[in-house]
């Protein structure tokens, strides 16, 4: 029996009571289970009782014995008690708790994918960096968390593209490009330009391929570096993300919103809406009848294009392309974005509160020896991804970005994420998979053919065995609160108390028989057991991005 399937047995136990006139209420939508911390409260418990009693004007205990006498009687269920001051602690039997083993390993890379979110269609845009240098720390953040929260989403049964916006027009790529010139010319970089070694070793890359450039006039020169450099750069931002296991569906140009209509689109939609004005031979758009602080410029006196404008035709753009719901992952210093975007909705139209939302990524430091790590080797002022993918490894990396909150500063301590020691939560998590993955191959090497022999749940009956299958059984729920929430950092930390109540329960129950012992059933079914824990390590740590090692 599986949560849901509990929680709708007591929703029907519930529903029957009001029927017969037992409960004077209305029908709740749903009666939610949860996980009791302690043991002895049962394997699930619901507060339902507590919920009507006001509704229905009797006492919640009353209430909750009613219920847990109704609840008792369904199969798979063992017994039902009412507590004060009006829980229902609920026991499943062995045999029903143990199907869940049968259930995820029969379900195999299935498992935990739910339905909550199916029919809807997201954007989730993140990164979006200029292609005018290396990616650093944030977004090296955003590359983790954002591709973990697009895999939750899947999972969650939604459609999802994945998006970066490449910002290849306007102020800071001319910038780019009369830096790379100087270098290429042996001549200091612009104050306001980009520094790094990069930038000296782009330009030697262009000079070798193109020798011609420098024979060029200025203006012509300066175009030349300005965009061989920056496919440069874009293909190695691409590269990078490439091998920190980050897919993009969609690498969208602000150079094609230009270029295609698409902008000129955006600004019809937003006057169709009525909320564009002309002042002051500018035109803007009235950004403050949707919480804005300030109405935004969309074209300058001059006529030019604001960077906003780009913006603006972007959101339209990607609405219609079909998408529900557009989701921007955006660093620390773009809590200004928040409003703006909120209202560019409102303006075209859209449900602000529905069609767009906005999560802010807190800043992320390194610590090693003691001392925060600030400077590239490569990029001068920034550490960037690759920085921390040569210090740890993708593994660690992705796994500790994706473990805490988004809306949080996060220090990675490399010395730590770097051990091979329990210390280290990614080792801890991938560990428990390996060892899983020894047991199981010496159950081969014994012989032993788990998945043909007979299979009786029954048999786990030990308390760290329904332990562990009660945390095997709430993962599709874990998923469905990650996508729901838009916190992928519930899946790795989830996985780290699976993988704690599986090695207290290898600790306090043998698994394999020892010397000439016979195979027993119980052999098999705590083999079973093991099978559906390693699925749904591998399962979780795909959804973190991170690979699932059968040996360490």
């Amino acid at each position: 029996m599986t949560p849901e399937e509990l929680s709708s047995a007591a929703l029907a136990a519930v529903t029957a009571l009001i029927h017969e006139g037992s409960i004077a209420a209305g029908v709740p939508n749903e009666v939610r289970m949860e996980r009791p911390k302690s043991r002895e409260h049962g394997d699930y418990a619901t507060n339902i009782a507590l919920t009507l009693a006001k509704q229905a004007g009797q006492p919640p205990l009353v209430l909750a014995e009613a219920i847990a006498e109704r609840l008792a009687s369904t199969p798979g269920i063992s017994s039902a008690e009412a507590v004060k001051p009006g829980f229902i602690n609920i026991r499943l039997d062995s045999a029903t708790q143990g199907e869940t083993a049968r259930r995820i390993v029969e379900a195999a890379d299935s498992y935990g994918t739910v339905t909550t979110l199916t029919g809807q269609s997201f954007n989730v845009e993140f990164i979006s960096a200029n292609p005018t240098g290396p990616l650093h720390l944030g977004h090296t953040r955003w590359a983790a968390v954002g591709d973990a929260l697009a895999r939750v989403l899947v999972a969650a049964g939604a459609k999802v593209a994945t998006e970066f916006y490449v910002n290849d027009r306007g102020v800071q790529i001319e910038r780019f490009g009369q830096s790379v010139m100087a270098a290429a010319n042996g001549q200091p970089i612009p104050p306001d330009g980009y520094h790094g070694a990069y930038v000296v070793d782009l330009a030697a890359e262009v000079i070798a391929e193109h020798p011609e450039i420098l024979g060029l006039a200025p203006a012509a020169q300066q175009l030349e570096f300005r965009e061989r450099a920056y496919q440069r750069q874009l293909a190695q931002q691409k590269a990078v993300l490439k091998i920190f296991r980050t897919h993009f569906d969609v690498w969208a140009s602000e150079r094609d919103l230009h270029s295609n209509g698409a902008v000129e689109r955006g600004l019809d939609r937003l006057r169709a809406q009525g909320h564009v004005y002309e002042q002051d031979k500018a035109v803007w758009l009235r950004t403050t009848d949707f919480g804005d602080d300030k109405d935004r410029v969309l074209i300058k006196q001059d006529g030019e294009l604001t960077y906003f404008a780009s913006d603006t035709a972007y959101y339209v753009d990607k609405r219609n392309r079909g998408f529900d719901v557009l989701i921007y992952l955006l660093g620390a210093d773009h809590h200004g974005y928040v409003n703006r975007l909120r209202a560019v909705s409102a303006c075209a139209g859209d449900d602000m509160d529905t069609n767009v939302e906005v999560l802010i990524g807190q800043l992320v430091k390194m610590m090693k020896g003691g001392e925060e790590v600030r400077l590239s080797k490569r990029a001068g002022t920034i550490i960037t991804l690759e920085d921390l993918v040569d210090e740890v490894g993708v593994d660690a990396a992705r796994y500790t970005l994706v473990r805490y909150p988004v809306d949080s500063p996060l220090t990675l301590d490399l010395d730590l994420i770097s051990q091979r020691s329990n210390d280290n939560p990614v080792y801890y998590v991938q560990y428990a998979h390996a060892r899983i993955a020894s047991v199981l191959r010496n159950a081969a090497d014994l012989g032993i053919d788990w998945r043909a022999a007979a299979f009786d749940p029954a048999l786990l009956d030990d308390d760290r065995e329904n332990d562990l299958l009660g945390i095997l059984a709430e993962f599709p729920r874990v998923v469905a609160s990650a996508a729901e929430l838009r916190e992928p950092h519930r899946v790795p930390r989830y996985l780290e108390d699976m993988a704690t109540a599986y090695h207290r329960f290898y600790d306090a129950c043998r698994v394999l028989p020892r010397g000439d012992e016979e195979v027993e059933p119980q052999h098999i079914a705590r083999l079973w057991l093991c099978a559906a824990a390693r699925q749904v390590l591998f399962n979780g740590l795909q959804l973190c991005g991170v690979s699932a090692p059968d040996r360490m």
